[in-house]
């Protein structure tokens, strides 16, 4: 057998071997099965929030949930107009002849303002939320 064959067997027990349950080669005389212990989880708060319209400012985590629904709706337009702009030149970068062939319109600081879409979306869906509790 060649290396490189050696080499795919081995990378394929490798990955079998990772989805697939440890046999028990030892047998044991007796195993005590313990019953299973009640824990209480106190430290988690209920997020629920059925019957209402909105969600309370704590579903938006520690940091969020204290920023003002102003201070986030500004946030959301700076992650939209970062993403409008970062479409709009990979969109002019498109138009250069034979940059689709060679892939020069990808640019990571585009890619990077691509990000600004979704950042955009949950900054308003929190400053919404902020502001109908009031803040």
């Amino acid at each position: 057998m060649s290396k490189f064959t050696i080499l795919l067997l081995a990378t394929v027990i490798a990955a079998i071997s990772a989805f697939t349950t440890p046999i028990n080669t030892h047998t044991a005389t007796f195993t005590r099965v313990s019953s299973p212990t009640v824990t209480s989880l106190n430290m988690v708060e209920d997020m629920t929030w059925e019957g209402e319209e909105y969600p309370p400012s704590k579903v938006l985590g520690p940091l969020m949930s204290k920023m003002p629904s102003q201070l986030l709706a500004i946030s959301s337009m700076i992650f939209f107009a970062i993403f409008v702009s970062s479409l709009a030149g990979s969109a002019e970068l498109q138009k250069v002849p034979g940059s689709l062939n060679d892939g020069s319109w990808v640019k990571w600081y585009y890619v990077l303002g691509s990000f600004g879409g979704p950042l955009a979306w949950g900054t308003h869906v929190a400053a919404w939320i902020q502001r109908k509790n009031g803040m």
